[in-house]
């Protein structure tokens, strides 16, 4: 099989607490011939991945460089701070960030929150991940911020997490190679933004269909053409002259 042969095929990567889910089965109901490879990317790695030919399509955290990636901010994401169940966080329905001032906050080294400074005390080291944190939250080492889809993601029965207010928010969105949008690129950026099946964007546009002549009815009388006889005798007609009778025939004697 050449190159040419070869099916086409649309890879996506995507970061920790993105569900694509709903995107792939629109995609696979429209482009059933178009296999779609789904990629899991740490959030600090997405953007080496894009740019090294890795995916062709991400769903990214922003920031995102803009100088050779072009992106669509897609939601906005509420952010958390996960406690264990018997936390007295846990019995109030929301906190801010000064809530938090006297309890130790872990600050992974993978967080994805843009901090100028994080909540709470620091612990004496930071944990690799946001998973270890999480474990050591359920340890009672101490308390972790995070956007309210990774508390999801490392979901625990023995932890809830409660909305913070005053701290920053993390922002998904769909990033690729500014030089590499290919017709498949555009087809997931429709799907994304929610066009419909039967979008014209990327279209031709129908072309004018002729105006059709109106058919003449059936024992409809035709106009006559200027100059044309109607058939009528002229003799009939006024002005012509007068018919008298005819006498009959005289007999010869």
């Amino acid at each position: 099989m050449t190159g040419s042969e070869v099916s086409p095929s649309f890879r996506l990567a995507y970061v920790p607490g993105v569900t694509p889910t709903k995107w792939v089965r629109i995609w696979n109901e429209r482009l059933p011939d178009v296999p779609l490879e789904l990629i899991a990317v740490p959030a600090a790695e997405a953007f080496d991945v894009l740019r090294g030919g890795g995916a062709d399509a991400g769903f990214v955290r922003l920031p995102v460089d803009r100088t050779d990636l072009s992106a669509i901010p897609l939601y906005t994401e509420t952010t958390v701070v996960v406690v264990p169940k018997d936390h007295v966080v846990a019995a109030v329905d929301e906190v801010s960030a000064e809530d938090l001032a006297e309890d130790i906050v872990l600050h992974p080294l993978d967080d994805v929150l843009d901090w100028d400074r994080p909540p709470g005390l620091p612990a004496i080291e930071r944990p690799a991940t946001t998973a270890d944190a999480v474990e050591l939250v359920a340890a009672g080492v101490g308390l972790l911020v995070v956007p309210q889809s990774l508390a999801r993601l490392h979901h625990r029965k023995d932890l809830t997490y409660r909305p913070v207010s005053d701290v920053p928010e993390s922002r998904v969105a769909l990033s690729w190679p500014q030089d590499e949008t290919t017709d498949l690129v555009e087809q997931f950026i429709g799907i994304v933004r929610g066009r419909t099946v039967n979008s014209t964007r990327g279209r031709p546009p129908t072309p004018a269909q002729p105006k059709r002549k109106p058919a003449v009815k059936s024992g409809a009388q035709r106009k006559p053409a200027a100059g044309k006889s109607t058939g009528k005798s002229s003799r009939s007609g006024a002005g012509g002259p007068k018919g008298g009778k005819r006498g009959k025939p005289r007999r010869r004697s």
